[in-house]
């Protein structure tokens, strides 16, 4: 496996519980002890790593379903405490331009608050995005996420909504408007599941939120009815299919049981 550059050295005195970066991470996960620095700190002892290359197929390949869901986890620990990796995106460009081996594929919604590959703290190369409003799937979608998964060797799907959602907001007050009508009509299904006593309206934060996570649930149930490929590759082990929640509020990713 190739290293890495480690660009900054953790400030003396920092708590090394503080520093969780995914190659940490990883030197754990997958036994990568030659990653330790010679003076006998390990990657425990740094922050701010600057990576310099993009995941490799070597590193995705070792990743079970279980260590990526983990690490996009942890990225979104990292993006919470304000101690994300030091990317060297240009690097990361030159090196993944020959190929691509991400471990993910995020289907999130278009809202310009949750761009995946931040709240995450992936790099270039590292997981697939596809954005639409409310992320819902149609046979695109799902194609693509066949490519990512069963072309491209993608482990996890990851189906990300979140909170005050616009497109739920739209689909619980019955919006119309050009072509995003039928987009609409594709949530409208989650609202009548959603069981919820109160005021079963878009000005109600958690009936919103509420029917945003019953929609994550059946767009899941949508992946798995729609492509025997990923359904089959599910059953197999070869990955997961995972929905999660983010909240705008506290940028928390839960991931839905």
């Amino acid at each position: 496996m190739t290293d890495r550059k480690l660009d900054q050295v953790k400030p003396e005195g920092e708590s090394p519980d503080l520093c969780c970066s995914r190659r940490q991470w990883l030197k754990g996960t997958l036994g990568m002890g030659a990653l330790s620095v010679a003076s006998g700190v390990g990657l425990a002892g740094f922050s701010g790593l600057s990576f310099a290359e993009a995941l490799t197929k070597e590193e995705r390949d070792k990743m079970s379903p279980d260590d990526v869901v983990k690490s996009l986890q942890t990225g979104n620990k990292r993006f919470r405490e304000g101690k994300m990796e030091d990317h060297d995106f240009l690097a990361q460009k030159r090196a993944s331009a020959s190929g691509q081996y991400p471990a993910a594929a995020i289907l999130s919604c278009i809202d310009s608050r949750t761009p995946a590959e931040i709240l995450l703290d992936q790099g270039l190369g590292e997981v697939f995005n596809a954005r639409v409003a409310g992320n819902i799937v149609n046979d695109d979608i799902v194609g693509s996420l066949e490519f990512a998964c069963a072309a491209a060797g993608s482990k996890v799907i990851l189906v990300m909504g979140h909170t005050a959602c616009g497109a739920v907001k739209g689909a619980i007050d019955g919006v119309e408007m050009g072509e995003l009508t039928g987009l609409l009509e594709k949530i409208e299904p989650a609202i009548e599941a959603t069981k919820y006593e109160g005021d079963r309206s878009s000005k109600n934060a958690e009936f919103v939120n509420m029917v945003a996570a019953t929609n994550v649930r059946r767009t899941m149930d949508e992946i798995r009815e729609s492509s025997k490929v990923l359904s089959g590759m599910e059953k197999e082990g070869k990955i997961k299919i995972v929905g999660s929640l983010y909240h705008l509020s506290d940028g928390r990713l839960e991931i839905l049981g």
